[in-house]
């Protein structure tokens, strides 16, 4: 059975750039799974549909991969992180649910 749900911890950086984004990396292991999985599934810019759950918080999005990091990147909506009181540098648990 094809593993579709991962709970994850990382932490927020900041994309620079004149419309800066709030981002987190996925652990490098997982993101390796993820691609091996998913990546021929993948859209436009290497990216994956996914859900994503942070405290009460769900929302769709895309994890985008990231040749440099090696790894998914997901981005972080500006009302996702007043709602659930997320800055730059912290550490945040997540998780992010993937339809194959």
């Amino acid at each position: 059975m094809i593993q579709t749900i991962y709970k994850l911890k990382a932490k927020v950086w900041l994309y620079p750039g004149v419309a800066p984004w709030h981002m987190v990396t996925l652990p490098k292991n997982q993101s390796d799974k993820i691609k091996q999985l998913f990546g021929d599934m993948h859209r436009g810019w290497s990216s994956l549909p996914v859900m994503v759950i942070i405290g009460k918080t769900t929302w769709k999005t895309s994890i985008f991969f990231d040749k440099k990091a090696g790894a998914y990147i997901l981005p972080l909506k500006a009302e996702v992180r007043k709602k659930e009181n997320i800055s730059n540098g912290q550490a945040i648990n997540f998780s992010i649910e993937l339809s194959p």
